[in-house]
């Protein structure tokens, strides 16, 4: 008898761990166009709270493409050729990802955009933020504080990626309803604070006393010019500057009057909810989301995952509100 019982642990054993031997782990990939600013490094922390990661349901491989099209290509045949089961991509040329989804769905794995769109027909699906309305916001704040006469400055995102692309459209709407504003000057400063500050820099000198307003096409770029600013001894909070992302430090120049806006992107909304996405797109209609970035916002429903795009709304970051953001 003693025997018999033993034999029917180990078959029960054996059967366990077949099945645990059966279970299967997802494996989602995560090509981020760099992860040296706070909002990508939000981003991939919101992303590894997701419940499916945490269960271990899933796994999350982040890739940085540290702003470099040709890593980020070579990091997309990495996962291709180890048969990751989804990627969530954000590009760093959006002309360029095309080619790099197509590629991926001739493999048969379903890519969810995420933060930065993509030109690509075939991307499963898109959470992400309305860049030509924050675009258009951020430059109707600065221009709004600088009484509507003057010069303006803008720090833009790398050369090709779309949400650059549309975040210029939008300064460009709001300058066009301003005759009083002059764009004195446009270059990328590739979302990066350093390089935000060498420009401005460089425009400070090239233009002593011209520049009345800065219009950052990230917070990062906008405070690389107020840190140039500081550095000629400008007082920031005489020069209008407006920046997108609602990261701390933005926040606390917002506070002590040296930026006028931020407009803060939901990391949490847009990483869970990738994750979501690409688990639904992996799994089938099965599939219920776990983030409870769902219920956010009554205009951004999951519809079973079948959407195309899933707009996530802006949160505009002033001195009347930005207390409440950092007592956060």
């Amino acid at each position: 008898m003693k025997q018999f019982l033993l034999g029917c642990v180990a078959v029960m054993a054996l059967g366990a761990a077949a099945s645990a031997a059966d279970a299967k782990t997802y494996r989602i990939g995560v090509a981020m166009y760099g992860l040296k600013g706070e909002f990508a490094q939000s981003w991939v922390n919101e992303a590894k709270k997701h419940p499916a990661i945490k269960d271990g349901t899933a796994t999350l491989t982040v890739f940085d493409g540290n702003y470099d099209q040709l890593t980020q290509d070579r990091q997309f045949d990495e996962m291709i050729a180890q048969h990751y089961d989804a990627i969530i991509f954000d590009p760093i040329d959006s002309n360029a990802g095309g080619a790099l989804v197509a590629r991926a769905e001739k493999a048969g794995i379903p890519v969810i955009g995420s933060n930065g769109p993509v030109k690509a027909a075939n991307e499963a699906a898109y959470i992400g933020s309305d860049d030509v309305k924050a675009g258009e916001d951020e430059a109707k704040a600065v221009i709004d504080k600088m009484g509507g006469k003057g010069n303006v400055v803008i720090l833009q995102g790398p050369v090709g990626q779309l949400g650059s692309i549309q975040r210029y459209e939008g300064n460009q709407k709001a300058l066009a309803a301003a005759p009083g504003i002059h764009l004195l000057e446009k270059n990328t400063a590739n979302w990066s604070r350093a390089e935000a500050l060498n420009l401005m820099q460089n425009w400070l000198t090239a233009h002593p006393g011209q520049i009345n307003g800065v219009i950052g096409e990230n917070d990062e770029m906008a405070l690389g010019a107020i840190a140039a600013m500081r550095s000629q001894g400008i007082d920031p909070a005489t020069v209008p500057t407006a920046g997108i992302d609602g990261v701390h430090d933005a926040m606390v120049a917002v506070s002590k009057g040296y930026m006028v806006l931020s407009i803060k992107q939901d990391a949490f909304t847009q990483a869970q909810g990738a994750v979501d996405l690409a688990l639904r797109h992996i799994i089938g209609d099965s599939y219920k989301p776990l983030s409870t970035c769902w219920t956010m916002y009554p205009s951004m429903k999951w519809d079973n995952g079948e959407g195309k795009l899933y707009n996530v709304p802006w949160t505009y970051v002033t001195k009347a509100n930005v207390q409440q953001f950092l007592n956060k």
